[in-house]
């Protein structure tokens, strides 16, 4: 085998130090989940700058030259759309939008968000539903330690505080809400019919509001993208959107459920410590789905 380098400058010869490297890779792979805080407040990340951070870390992470990692960051104002968000769910006025590779619609990203990237080696089959359901889990076990009740909703990824139900729910607009435009009227855009409509006052309306939006991507077995964790943002900067191409719920935040100021550094330390028990902890192998048997 011939002479070369090892990561920190070393030199390595023989059969022998390449073992010992590749049990330190392997070592890599079962290591403790790290974490990178980017940039918070007026050191907020900017979205394209975290974007190549984010592929920086995934291609180390396939090549096991790092351990899973978490990049942890707040970024300034900007709008994402995933691969399925669809043209009129995009800013009326023309706002400017950058178009990503994870899947889910359009969300906004701003001050007062905490947004979270797990770059986390998965084993093959790969499951991504699984991965998706550990980062739900953490986040709900974060709102629950700050008193928030949330939970999962079929068939809309994230992790949402749950409304009133249907017939307990105020009439909207003057409408019965057995006439709830949003329901029956495809073309119906809550944007262009008045505040009541807009998915930051789902609060008031008691409905279904997203808390911790999701999007993820799974490339060569490594995990991208993440969560966005509402701390205490203005959320009427999705008021522009069809937030996660959804019409009728809204978004919400910790600082808005529970009443009182909360900061990104109160809740940081939450996400960091839930995110190792879940993440750190958690067993990789895809689910076990069982088939019904025919009949």
């Amino acid at each position: 085998m011939a002479a070369g380098l090892t990561q920190d400058g070393r030199s390595y010869s023989g059969v022998g130090t390449f073992r010992a490297l590749r049990a330190s890779r392997e070592a890599l792979a079962v290591s403790e989940l790290r974490f990178v805080r980017m940039g918070f407040g007026t050191e907020a990340v900017d979205y394209q700058v975290a974007w190549d951070e984010q592929r920086r870390v995934h291609a180390a992470r396939f090549a096991d030259e790092v351990p899973d990692t978490v990049l942890l960051l707040e970024h300034p104002p900007v709008y994402t759309a995933g691969r399925r968000t669809a043209d009129n769910e995009r800013p009326l006025d023309g706002t400017p939008v950058i178009d990503v590779d994870r899947g889910g619609k359009i969300t906004w990203h701003g001050p007062g968000q905490l947004v979270g990237y797990p770059i986390q080696k998965l084993p093959r089959p790969v499951d991504v539903v699984a991965h998706l359901r550990r980062l739900e889990d953490a986040m709900i076990r974060v709102c629950a330690e700050f008193g928030v009740e949330t939970s999962r909703v079929e068939g809309r990824a994230g992790v949402w505080v749950l409304g009133d139900p249907v017939e307990r729910r105020p009439a909207l607009g003057g409408l019965s809400l057995d006439f709830d435009p949003r329901l029956t009227d495809e073309e119906f855009d809550p944007r262009l019919n008045g505040p009541e409509y807009a998915p930051s006052n789902a609060g008031q309306r008691r409905e279904d509001r997203k808390i911790c939006a999701m999007g993820i991507r799974v490339a060569k077995g490594v995990t991208m993208h993440g969560f966005a964790l509402n701390v205490n943002p203005d959320t009427s900067n999705f008021d522009k959107i069809i937030p996660c191409g959804i019409r009728d719920a809204g978004v919400t935040s910790l600082a808005h459920e529970l009443g009182r100021e909360l900061t990104i550094a109160d809740v940081l330390p939450v996400v960091e410590r839930h995110l190792t028990d879940v993440l750190g902890n958690a067993d990789l192998r895809p689910r076990v789905i069982e088939k019904t048997p025919a009949a």
